[in-house]
C-alpha cells in the first residue's frame, strides 16, 4: 500500500506556478483495480500542475502501449498510448456538496484543509479512457502480423453468403429513403 503514496501531490508546499511531475506505469499499478481488458501495459504520465491561489489546473498527458484483444480477429493487438485531459481542482469548504452538485466532469472540488492531492484514480480513469472503444486495425492493416488470418477468413465467408440471401422485403421500401439522405 505505501506504494499509493507515489502518487500523492503534497501541494501546499509548493509555490504558485507550474511543477511536472512524471510516471511510469506498469501492471503493478492496475492489481487495487478490478482486472482489466488489457496487457502489459507500459504508460507514461506527464502530470503538469499549476498551482494558482485557491484552485490548481492540472494537465495529464498520456502516452505507452498495452495490447488489448482484437474485436474482429480476436487476436492480441498492440495499441499505442496517445491523450491528455485537463481537471481543475478547486478548494472549498464542503467538497462532498460542490462534487455532487458539480456537471462538469473536468472540475472537482477538494477542502482548503487539504495537503495532499490523490492523482492515481485519474491516471487509472485516463489510461482507460485513452484505449478507443472499437480495438481493431486500421483497414489497410487487416491481414498482418497482428490478425488471425483463420478467423478474417470465416468472416470473409460469412459476409459473401450473407450477400447471396434473399433480401427481405421489408426493408426494401426504405431503400429509397438512402438515395435521399445522399443528395
Amino acid at each position: 500500500m505505501s506504494s499509493r503514496r507515489n502518487y500523492d501531490i503534497a501541494f501546499v508546499g509548493l509555490k504558485p506556478g507550474i511543477h511536472e511531475f512524471e510516471y511510469d506505469i506498469d501492471e503493478k499499478f492496475f492489481v487495487e483495480y478490478q482486472e482489466q481488458d488489457f496487457r502489459n501495459c507500459k504508460a507514461h504520465v506527464k502530470l503538469t500542475l499549476d498551482k494558482k491561489t485557491g484552485f490548481m489546473l492540472l494537465k495529464f498527458e498520456i502516452g505507452g502501449q498495452l495490447e488489448v484483444t482484437c474485436d474482429r480477429c480476436g487476436n492480441n493487438l498492440p495499441l499505442q498510448l496517445w491523450d491528455d485531459f485537463n481537471i481543475v481542482v478547486k478548494m472549498v469548504e464542503d467538497p462532498e456538496v460542490m462534487n455532487e452538485q458539480e456537471e462538469d466532469p473536468d472540475v472537482y472540488y477538494i477542502a482548503r484543509s487539504e495537503s495532499h492531492l490523490h492523482i492515481a484514480d485519474w491516471i487509472y480513469e485516463f489510461i482507460n479512457l485513452s484505449i478507443p472503444m472499437q480495438r481493431m486495425c486500421a483497414e489497410d492493416e487487416i491481414g498482418g502480423s497482428h490478425c488471425n488470418k483463420e478467423v478474417l477468413d470465416m468472416l470473409n465467408k460469412m459476409d459473401a453468403q450473407q450477400k447471396e440471401l434473399p433480401q427481405n422485403p421489408l426493408w426494401k421500401g426504405l431503400e429509397q429513403f438512402k438515395d435521399l439522405e445522399d443528395n
